[in-house]
């Protein structure tokens, strides 16, 4: 037994990190969130968001009574202007059911652009057919509205450089006019 750790000799297999939390999970914690924003007690915050007390109070006491940074890229967005996570898992739904771009639209109150857009963003296309995933467009916006950003001057030198030329009159036309800014 000498040389073995006592982790080495357990018959328990080992605990496997539990990765990214689930979109249903970071909803509910969200919403566990608002209500502690709104006034609740953590343990009436927990029952209100759907789950136990003493799971609220572990919520609160593990992120130091402050919401996690990491749940406000979904939570800055403007209500109307971004699709939800239900609305994203209706667009599945109904997608699994070949329902047209338009009628989902009409079901939701969207643009059909708007539908159709999401769609052919997010489908993983295999077989020739377009497999839309809630989780994976929902996990898509949240790193895209992520902040701050890297503005595209900063991270492409050659942009830079050709808008500071423009900018300054140096580049021209082939006649040998210059350009206005």
């Amino acid at each position: 037994m000498t040389g073995k750790r006592k982790s080495e000799r357990s018959t328990r297999r080992k605990l496997c990190s539990p990765g990214r939390p689930p979109v249903w999970q970071r909803e509910t914690l969200c919403r566990f969130w608002q209500d502690i924003a709104a006034g609740l007690s953590s343990e009436e915050a927990g029952i209100e968001a759907g789950v136990s007390a003493p799971v609220g109070s572990r919520w609160f006491r593990s992120s130091g009574g402050m919401p996690p940074t990491h749940l406000t890229p979904s939570g800055s967005h403007p209500q109307g202007r971004s699709l939800s996570f239900s609305e994203r898992e209706e667009i599945a739904l109904e997608c699994a059911r070949k329902t047209g771009v338009r009628a989902i639209a009409r079901k939701l109150g969207r643009s059909p652009s708007t539908i159709s857009r999401e769609i052919r963003r997010n489908s993983a296309t295999r077989n020739g057919d377009f497999n839309y995933r809630a989780t994976t467009a929902q996990w898509h916006a949240d790193r895209a509205a992520q902040r701050p950003k890297v503005s595209k001057l900063a991270q492409n030198s050659t942009l830079h450089d050709y808008v500071h030329d423009r900018l300054a009159g140096l580049i021209a036309t082939p006649d040998g006019v210059a350009l206005k800014g």
